[in-house]
């Protein structure tokens, strides 16, 4: 039997398998949403418990400018303060609760997913959180030295009064925006496995790919930091590579089942 007429009686017959009434699935459904909740809740409570820690981190920054101008940390309303709060505790507790809730979401799911897609799920999900893990750590180390970037294009004459909402916002943009950077070899090779993109096509935008890679460094790092830009550059550049590899395997085990099939 061919892979594919296989994966076909396999995904016909695996949904079968693990049919059950509806009433077990929406009983199921509601014990592991209530576990992601009580999950989420509480790493809500511990970020807005290490809030003061977070904030300190996040001013340092503003703290350094003011030793040379007049810079502070604003909130333009009563409630500003308590609202920024509430939201650090939100990203806080979704980041703390994510192997939770990420855990109760796949195992919902995974009874219905045949042995090929829980492959490449659980693959899939292998490579992507630590890659985005990683790249968030870098976006979030990398930050004061595009605060410092940013501010540096005023006089010292001139004061730097920064929304604390919009400074806040203007960070997990930095941060979630290097963590995708970091995951987006991934998608190349799930791409490839699932036979839309090639690895003879990826090889031939290989410039396009190290340009954008290059563009990508320079925007999110200072411009007169070469080194934060070849720390961003270097391991995304590593990653495009691993990912043309992977795609080159793939299309060549591929390509030699075809032959053997056809010898056959």
């Amino acid at each position: 039997m061919s892979s594919l007429a296989a994966d076909a009686v396999e995904a016909s017959t695996a949904p079968a398998l693990a049919r059950m009434p509806l009433s077990s699935h929406l009983r199921e459904a509601r014990t592991r949403s209530f576990r992601a909740t009580a999950a989420l809740l509480t790493g809500v409570v511990a970020g807005y418990l290490l809030s003061d820690q977070i904030l300190e981190v996040v001013r340092a920054p503003i703290s350094a400018l003011a030793e040379s101008r007049d810079a502070s940390l604003n909130y333009d309303s009563i409630t500003g303060a308590f609202d920024l709060r509430l939201k650090i505790a939100l990203f806080a507790g979704v980041a703390l609760s994510s192997p939770v809730w990420m855990h109760e979401l796949l195992a919902f799911l995974a009874p219905g997913l045949t042995t090929r897609e829980k492959r490449y799920t659980f693959g899939f999900l292998a490579a992507s959180v630590p890659l985005f893990i990683g790249g968030c750590l870098m976006g979030f180390l990398l930050f004061p030295h595009m605060v410092e970037l940013l501010a540096s294009f005023a006089s010292t004459e001139d004061s730097t009064l920064l929304q604390a909402s919009y400074y806040v916002d203007f960070i997990l943009k930095i941060v979630l925006a290097t963590g995708v950077a970091f995951v987006l070899p991934v998608f190349v090779v799930m791409l490839n496995l699932l036979g839309v993109v090639s690895a003879a096509a990826i090889a031939r935008s290989w410039r396009l790919a190290v340009v954008a890679i290059v563009l990508f460094s320079a925007v999110v790092t200072p411009a007169a930091d070469v080194l934060s830009m070849f720390l961003i550059a270097i391991p995304m550049t590593l990653l495009f590579l691993i990912a043309l590899l992977l795609a080159w395997l793939h299309d060549r085990r591929v390509g030699e089942s075809a032959v053997g099939t056809t010898e056959a």
